[in-house]
C-alpha cells in the first residue's frame, strides 16, 4: 500500500474538520448550553453522539476490533460514498469493480465523477485475481469486492482475493454484507495484516434490522480518522443507535432466524432443481438464491400478480433468465414454490 497520505485527496487531507458542540465536550454535566437544543428534555431534544462510542463498544466485543477501527454510517451506502469522496479526485482516478455486484459501488462512482472499470467474473462468478491486478494504474485508487456476492450469491476465492491485497497498492474494499449467511470467515480477522483493507458490514440482514440503517466499516484507525473527518456531524440518529444497541443484546433470536435462514435455503435450493422446476439454481453463501428461470420477465411478472414480489435480475451482467429470490418465511417460501409451479411457459 501507498501512504495514506497520497492515497486521501489532498483537499481531504489539508481540511480542517467541522466540530460540533459534541465533539468539542467529553464528561459528565447536567446543564447542556453548548449546542442551541431546545431546553425541555424529551426523548429526542438533544444531539446524539457524533461518534456513537457505546455502540461502538458493543459492536467491538462482538466482532473482536477495537473502536478505533469502526466507523458507523447510515447504512454500509454512506461508507462507499465516503471512499470516493475521500479517496478518488473527481474527473481524475478510477476505482475497479467486478461485474456483475452491488450496483451502488457504480453509482457512488458515478455520482462523484469517478471512472469505473469493470472486471468480469468467470463462468463460475469468480474472479481473477490478475485481471484487476492489470488495470491497477497512478490513477487507480480503489478496488470493490461484494462476497458474498451480490446477486450471485458465491463467496469470492479467497486466495484470489488475498492476491489482490498483496499487490495492489490501493484500497481493497471487501463488502460482507451477507457473510453471516456464509461458512467462509470474515476478513476482520486480516484488518492487522492488511493496511489497505476496508471490511463493510451491516446490521440490514442476518441481523433483520434494515429499516435502522446502520452499517459498518472496519479498517485501520487511521482510515477511520479519514472517513470520521468528512462524516456529517452527526450521521447516526439517537433512536437508530439505541434501536441498534437493542438488536445486538438480543444475539440468541438472531442466530435462532439465521439456523431457520440457513435450512430453508437449502430446502429451496433442493427443490427447484428437481421436478416440477428443474431449475438452474446457482450456489449461495448468502440470504437469497440466484435462479435461472428462462423468461425472467413473464416469471416475474407472473409472481407479481400473485402478490409475490421477487428481484428481476434479467438485465444483469450474466445474469440473463435470472430471478433473485430471497429467503422467506417457511410459509413464504412454501407460497413461491407453489407459485412458481404454475408459471406461464
Amino acid at each position: 500500500m501507498i501512504s495514506l497520505e497520497k492515497l486521501v485527496r489532498r483537499n481531504v487531507w489539508n481540511m480542517k474538520p467541522y466540530s460540533s458542540a459534541r465533539n468539542e465536550f467529553h464528561g459528565e454535566a447536567s446543564v447542556f448550553l453548548d449546542a442551541n437544543e431546545n431546553p425541555w428534555n424529551t426523548a429526542y431534544n438533544r444531539y446524539p453522539d457524533p461518534l456513537q462510542i457505546q455502540l461502538k463498544e458493543r459492536i467491538s466485543k462482538l466482532k473482536g476490533v477495537e473502536t478505533s477501527s469502526i466507523f458507523l454510517g447510515n447504512g454500509s451506502d454512506e461508507a462507499i460514498d465516503l471512499i470516493f469522496r475521500a479517496f478518488c479526485e473527481p474527473g481524475m482516478d478510477c476505482a475497479i469493480m467486478i461485474d456483475p455486484s452491488y450496483g451502488m459501488y457504480e453509482v457512488c462512482a458515478n455520482l462523484n465523477n469517478v471512472e469505473c472499470k469493470k472486471v468480469l467474473l468467470n463462468s463460475n462468478f469468480d474472479l481473477d485475481a490478475d485481471k484487476i491486478i492489470e488495470l491497477d494504474d497512478n490513477w487507480t485508487k480503489v478496488v470493490f469486492l461484494c462476497s458474498p456476492n451480490n446477486p450471485t450469491g458465491n463467496s469470492l476465492n479467497r486466495n484470489e482475493i488475498c492476491k489482490i491485497l498483496d499487490r495492489f497498492q490501493g484500497l481493497v474494499v471487501i463488502d460482507e454484507a451477507y457473510i453471516d449467511f456464509s461458512s467462509q470467515p470474515s476478513f476482520l480477522s486480516e484488518l492487522d495484516k492488511y493496511p489497505n483493507l476496508i471490511v463493510l458490514q451491516t446490521l440490514s440482514k442476518a441481523w433483520g434490522a434494515a429499516a435502522i440503517r446502520l452499517g459498518m466499516a472496519f479498517a485501520s484507525p487511521e482510515i477511520i480518522g479519514v472517513f470520521n473527518k468528512i462524516k456529517y456531524p452527526y450521521n447516526v440518529s439517537k433512536p437508530s443507535q439505541e434501536a441498534a444497541l437493542a438488536v445486538l443484546e438480543n444475539e440468541k433470536n438472531m442466530r435462532e432466524e439465521l439456523r431457520v435462514i440457513l435450512y430453508e435455503r437449502a430446502r429451496l435450493e433442493k427443490a427447484l432443481v428437481e421436478p416440477p422446476y428443474m431449475f438452474k439454481v446457482y450456489p449461495s453463501d448468502a440470504n437469497f438464491l440466484l435462479v435461472e428461470v428462462g423468461n425472467a420477465n413473464n416469471a416475474y411478472n407472473y409472481l407479481v400478480k400473485q402478490g409475490i414480489v421477487v428481484r428481476n435480475r434479467n438485465n444483469v451482467t450474466m445474469c440473463r433468465g435470472c430471478l433473485r429470490i430471497t429467503v422467506g418465511t417457511p410459509e413464504e417460501n412454501k407460497m413461491i414454490l407453489n407459485a412458481l409451479k404454475s408459471i406461464p411457459l
